[in-house]
């Protein structure tokens, strides 16, 4: 019987890569390495292909970028959207929220070089939601993309501000950890910190997210604009 002379685990012509082959393996290195580190030759070796091969599905970084992004967009769950306008921006909102939240490095991704606009249409129903309720509410079309600016601000700044916290934690056996400490200062000089010093950790680290969209929305909503 004659033994085949292919190395072995390789055969004359490269495997097929499907497109949910190559954004699984690039999830597995964001998550692993982040996305910083995520390059295409990285990418070809995660798969065991060659980047030639690869670029026949992506064109570079940014392209495989966008495509995670769209693909983890339109695998989150959307929510029943009410008819009252405020409710609809706070339930997109918080939809946008939690969908980022479950991946945070989308939301880094998101803040650099203008990827939010190269997103396709399903991954941008929530700002289709947000800037339409806005106006619904009584807000200018440019008022509207202001508040969506500014709840976009408001859940990226948090989203990611409890990542990198996390990310801390994670590392916290090889890298110091600097816990916030009024108790240092004198009370003369930051008296209300003082006076709530011991309270801090844990007033910090409770979730206020709803209340605070709540209270962004309603005041972006139906505060007078200056001019108006």
């Amino acid at each position: 019987m004659s033994r085949s002379t292919t190395p072995h685990g390789r055969t004359g012509r490269p495997r097929l890569t499907s497109r949910a082959e190559i954004l699984e393996a690039a999830r597995r290195l964001i998550d692993r390495d982040g996305w910083e580190k995520l390059t295409i030759r990285r990418l070809a070796g995660e798969l065991g292909i060659g980047a030639t091969t690869l670029y026949h599905h992506v064109r570079n970084k940014g392209d495989l970028l966008v495509q995670l992004l769209n693909d983890h967009a339109g695998q989150a769950e959307r929510p029943t959207l009410p008819r009252d306008p405020r409710e609809r921006v706070i339930a997109a909102a918080t939809a946008m929220h939690d969908t980022l939240a479950a991946w945070p490095w989308a939301a880094e991704v998101l803040t650099t070089d203008g990827f939010l606009g190269l997103l396709d249409e399903s991954a941008l129903w929530t700002v289709e939601t947000i800037v339409g309720g806005a106006i619904e509410a009584g807000r200018t079309p440019e008022q509207a993309v202001v508040a969506f600016r500014d709840i976009w601000y408001y859940t990226v700044g948090e989203i990611l501000v409890r990542a990198h916290s996390g990310r801390e934690q994670a590392q916290a056996e090889s890298i110091p950890r600097h816990e916030i400490d009024f108790t240092r200062f004198d009370p003369a000089r930051v008296p209300h910190l003082a006076a709530i010093a011991d309270q801090w950790p844990a007033l910090a680290a409770h979730d206020t997210y709803p209340q605070g969209l709540r209270a962004l929305v309603d005041g972006l909503l139906f505060s007078e604009c200056p001019g108006s």
